[in-house]
């Protein structure tokens, strides 16, 4: 157990360097912020153009950059913002809240929807629910998430006005941006826990328990579904890793104050500090989710431990 531990803190360590070398390259691709920082670069004399470098770090050949860049990044030093004039990591922090409560809304959208969904659809398999079922889900699946986005609030935010369009706010803000990031995960877990259930209901064990006269929603919550759960669950798992990390796209779309709207206006802004604090914020999170998973997933099943 101790040396599959190992091999997976090793894996997630040679991951996340591989991250930091992609961000590094990827945000310096997006342009010298120097030119937004001074309105007029052109005019601007070398003396001035070279103290600024100076002061974000860009007079450092860029191998030396990538280096103090990671010993910092590993104390927990992620540099300022050149434009807010901040601590990334301050910056960061203080929108994690925002994108943590939209990924538990989503989270508790796809395991309220997809698990009942999948149980039904399995038990009443050929029914109108059970066709019901796999319509949310190959729909879910098919359309891509700003789609649904714009689709939900031009419906019913703008039509009908029941709902507000955007920020963060009261419960009725997270209803939209609870169903768009949820649905997809929904429609994935129906229909894992629809070919879970499908397998252990045609199981003897099953057979034998309703021979023995176990009423029928008896057999199916306490005996199959909990047979079915363990696909189900390490799903379960990875879509929340997925989701504490933010989507970028959903957070664009109902201007939500997370994580990944701060990336994308550090992308915009040329601000490489913010914009590599804000990925690295993400891909350690997910890592990290994906690595505490693996280890959990070990203890649920002996067999993964020797692989």
């Amino acid at each position: 157990m101790q040396s599959f531990i190992l091999r997976r803190c090793v894996a997630a360590l040679v991951t996340l360097f591989l991250v930091s070398i992609v961000i590094f390259v990827i945000a310096r691709a997006q342009g010298d912020p120097r030119y937004l920082l001074l309105s007029e670069a052109s005019q601007v004399d070398k003396e001035t153009w070279d103290a600024m470098g100076r002061e974000i770090g860009l007079d450092k050949p860029a191998v030396v950059q990538y280096g103090l860049f990671l010993s910092k990044a590993v104390r927990g030093d992620l540099g300022k913002s050149v434009f807010m004039r901040r601590s990334v990591l301050s910056l960061v922090w203080s929108r994690a809240p925002a994108t943590g409560q939209l990924a538990l809304a989503g989270f508790v959208f796809m395991l309220a929807v997809g698990l009942p969904l999948g149980v039904l659809s399995a038990v009443k398999r050929g029914s109108i629910l059970d066709y019901v079922g796999r319509t949310f889900a190959v729909l879910g699946q098919s359309m891509p998430s700003f789609f649904i986005a714009i689709a939900l609030v031009l419906v019913f935010a703008v039509w009908l006005g029941w709902l507000p369009t955007s920020r963060r706010g009261d419960f009725s803000h997270y209803i939209l941006p609870s169903i768009t990031m949820g649905w997809l995960s929904a429609a994935g877990m129906l229909r894992l826990t629809r070919s879970s259930m499908l397998a252990v209901l045609d199981s003897e064990f099953v057979k034998f328990a309703k021979c023995k006269g176990v009423s029928g929603w008896m057999v199916v919550w306490r005996h199959a579904l909990r047979n079915a759960l363990l696909a189900p669950l390490t799903y379960a798992g990875l879509t929340l890793a997925w989701m504490l990390t933010g989507s970028i796209i959903l957070e664009t779309v109902f201007a939500w104050p997370g994580v990944g709207l701060l990336a994308i206006g550090a992308a915009r802004s040329a601000d490489y500090p913010l914009l590599q604090g804000c990925v690295l914020f993400i891909a350690t999170g997910y890592v990290t989710m994906s690595l505490l998973i693996d280890i959990l997933y070990a203890y649920v099943d002996p067999r993964i431990r020797f692989r």
